[in-house]
């Protein structure tokens, strides 16, 4: 089949990477979707790469990445770090939208995208672009990921998610939890922080979803129409949770190199 594939930059396309060169090794065709500024996406045997121009240099894409890279190590007041790192976010999350809208609005490569009758999209909606790509085109989406913030994971999929049971990201509760640490784990999503992140982070998807599909829409929405939900989890290292029938769980996936356990380790596994 063919797959038309939206990554996510950094790490999370090192992992769906490995996927697209096992769908070649099966006779797959895929299309990576990426712009011209970006980190790891580049051109190998096993895809083809269709690149397209962005608002911004390469210069200003890796300033930004040496920004957050110099965040994780300084050794601040946390008034001064929680400031820093939400100016952070702001601006990685508008250059991503930015990004976003250069590849929904540009007529020509939706044009080509349409006419090339892909099978599937293969994103991670952590990056919300590829799955409003896919519903603007009437593609099936099968989402590739961790986990969403804000609960849009458990939103878009119709899951159970009760507060009571499901620890809240970031809370640090386990999923027994105390009198005390279910108030903390319902009153956690209201807290201003996260709701700026997910107002920054999520709505411009929203509001290009709407434009592009002349209907009011929200994110969840378009989340909603995803076919299979891959998470690179696992319930040996995640609590346990209620999932919905189009949730898989594939952890350790992303260990595709991995190496033979030392020899000091391996008395140990046959234990």
């Amino acid at each position: 089949g063919k797959v038309l594939v939206v990554p996510m930059e950094g790490s999370h396309w090192l992992s769906m990477r490995e996927v697209v060169r096992e769908l070649h090794t099966r006779g797959h065709q895929s299309v990576v979707i990426a712009p011209e500024v970006n980190m790891h996406i580049k051109a190998e045997d096993f895809f083809t790469v269709k690149a397209y121009a962005v608002p911004y240099t390469q210069d200003k894409f890796d300033s930004l990445v040496k920004t957050h890279e110099q965040l994780l190590f300084e050794r601040v007041h946390f008034v001064t770090m929680f400031l820093k790192t939400m100016a952070s976010l702001k601006t990685a999350s508008l250059l991503f939208a930015r990004s976003c809208e250069a590849l929904l609005y540009n007529k020509d490569l939706i044009r080509d995208l349409n006419a090339s009758s892909f099978d599937v999209v293969l994103t991670d909606p952590v990056y919300p672009c590829g799955a409003v790509l896919a519903k603007y085109l009437s593609i099936p989406a099968v989402f590739f990921l961790r986990f969403i913030p804000c609960d849009l994971d458990a939103e878009a999929t119709a899951c159970p998610n009760p507060f009571s049971y499901v620890p809240r990201l970031l809370t640090k509760n386990p999923d027994h939890m105390a009198f005390f640490q279910r108030v903390k784990n319902m009153l956690y999503p209201l807290a201003l922080a996260l709701k700026y992140i997910c107002q920054v982070a999520f709505t411009p998807y929203a509001r290009m979803a709407s434009e592009l599909l002349q209907r009011e829409v929200s994110l969840g929405e378009v989340l909603a129409s995803g076919t299979m939900w891959l998470f690179r989890g696992d319930f040996v290292m995640d609590y346990p949770r209620p999932i919905m029938p189009n949730m898989v769980f594939i952890g350790g996936i992303n260990c595709a190199n991995r190496k033979p356990l030392s020899q000091s380790v391996l008395p140990v596994e046959h234990i």
